[in-house]
């Protein structure tokens, strides 16, 4: 993950404030894996022992250009062609013997992974590795080209509403969209395939969906920003319709993980494993999912018993789930409860017990335990 820009301006003012996401020459040697990349089975219980691979994303394209360098563009946008490269060179590594390849990627790389999981597949089978089964896991990547809280004009990555940041990109990244994807839309709205729940009917590899809520990526490209001031009842309103739209968009994913938060990425930050959604755990989740697709590959049945796929928090503000990470104020950087978070919100207790039909107290008491 890490944004992308998409054109010369804000190229080049990325390239002077964070060079490592544009250029390989200041990458550390080494690094040490967090979350669901960890070898320790403390912090990543099913998955510690797997064969792991971290692509860094320099490319600013979300993973989906194929342009070089040129007398037009000094910047080469290479990151759908990375992903293949990198899949030819593991293929003499190991992955040949392979069954199971999961894409994985969180913000850019989590939209990423819907833009190449199936030409990953695809690559794989025409280079005669049928058997090997192609899944894909994005991350805080499922974004939704809805009407900004305030409409502000198209300068940088921040400001510009994502749809309108999206069409740029594609024609400056020379983007590549799927084919099953593009054919849904017309010439020229191939924009849409960013979108998770408008490509991911289009897909054919299984791909499990883990979004907060309230993603904090989201609501600042919505121009909600929550510094300081109290929240105006506005935007308290469009953050709660956000999450209602973001739930309506997940009800038919299969495979999901979307806990009631004010947060951005999860499957790398070591706390992944605490974050429950109805009494479930992401690492715990995506074992069910991995198992469910063992089982029908088997015999095509029903979804295992007491092993969910499915999880989505159904309480309608920021961090009604008790298990959310910590709230930092973010300004001084202190820790706050839910409640404090609510207050700083500018969240009105008497007025949504009113709404609610709860006395004041019992409603307090019902946020603080998380119910």
């Amino acid at each position: 993950g890490g944004w992308y820009c998409f054109n010369r301006e804000n190229c080049d003012s990325r390239y002077d404030t964070m060079r490592r996401l544009m250029s390989s020459s200041e990458w550390p040697a080494t690094r040490v894996g967090t979350g669901i990349l960890s070898s320790q089975p403390e912090e990543n219980p099913h998955w510690w022992n797997a064969n792991m691979v971290f692509i860094p994303y320099c490319s600013s394209d979300v993973w989906s250009g194929a342009s070089s360098k040129s007398e037009k563009n000094e910047y080469a946008f290479m990151g759908a062609l990375i992903i293949q490269e990198v899949i030819k060179e593991l293929v003499g590594k190991g992955l040949s013997t392979a069954k199971v390849l999961l894409l994985a990627g969180s913000s850019a790389g989590g939209t990423g992974v819907l833009l190449n999981v199936d030409r990953v597949a695809e690559q794989l089978e025409e280079m005669g590795y049928q058997g090997i089964q192609v899944r894909g896991l994005a991350d805080s990547g499922w974004f939704l080209d809805n009407k900004q809280y305030r409409r502000t004009d198209c300068i940088d990555t921040i400001t510009c509403a994502p749809t309108e940041a999206i069409r740029r990109g594609i024609r400056y990244w020379n983007g590549i969209v799927p084919e099953r994807c593009k054919l849904q839309f017309k010439e020229g709205e191939e924009w849409n395939c960013f979108f998770g729940y408008k490509i991911y009917p289009t897909l054919r590899c299984p791909v499990f969906v883990v979004q907060w809520l309230f993603d904090e990526a989201q609501l600042t490209v919505d121009n909600v920003h929550l510094t300081g001031q109290p929240v105006q009842e506005g935007q308290w309103l469009y953050i709660q319709n956000l999450g209602r739209e973001l739930r309506n968009t997940l009800k038919d994913v299969t495979a999901s993980f979307a806990p009631a938060c004010l947060s951005h990425e999860i499957i790398t930050r070591n706390h992944w494993t605490d974050i429950q959604v109805k009494g479930t755990s992401l690492p715990r989740a995506l074992h069910c999912w991995d198992r469910s697709l063992h089982e029908s590959n088997k015999h095509g049945k029903a979804p295992l018993k007491g092993c969910p796929i499915h999880l989505i928090d159904s309480c309608p503000w920021p961090h009604c789930n008790p298990s959310c990470p910590t709230i930092r104020d973010q300004f001084t950087g202190q820790e706050m409860n839910v409640i404090q978070f609510l207050m700083h919100m500018g969240f009105d207790v008497q007025k949504m017990a009113q709404q609610q039909g709860l006395e004041p107290s019992k409603l307090l008491g019902m946020l603080s335990s998380g119910n």
